[in-house]
């Protein structure tokens, strides 16, 4: 459970350094975001969930 809440922090660290250093730019992706299809939007979330499980599952069996 420590683990999870460690992880949560972290993903509020990273949207928090996103929000504080570049809100245009955050603002501009998020309009140009609603012109991309659902099933890309999709896609690339299905690939990005992927890439966490496999760095997480690295990183847990070469530490030990």
């Amino acid at each position: 459970m420590n683990d999870f809440i460690v992880a949560l922090g972290l993903v509020l660290v990273v949207e928090g350094v996103v929000y504080a250093l570049a809100p245009s730019h955050l603002k501009e992706f998020m309009r140009k975001a609603q012109e991309i299809p659902d099933q890309s939007l999709r896609l690339g979330g299905v690939a990005a969930m992927g890439l966490g499980v496999l760095i997480v599952w690295l990183v847990r069996s070469l530490s030990g």
